[in-house]
């Protein structure tokens, strides 16, 4: 399971700086960053059901 947030968290990383990179790409930054957001709580709170 970890293994997929991490490369999930790659893809993401390298979705906002090709949209930063690129100014008429600006909204796939944005996404990149919101996606990077939501799989990173998502990971924790993941985490932390399974430990109780």
């Amino acid at each position: 399971m970890w293994t997929v947030l991490v490369i999930l968290l790659v893809v993401w990383a390298v979705l906002a700086v090709v949209g930063f990179a690129l100014k008429g790409l600006l909204w796939l930054a944005i996404i990149g960053i919101v996606l990077f957001v939501g799989t990173v709580i998502f990971g924790l709170i993941r985490n932390r059901t399974r430990k109780s």
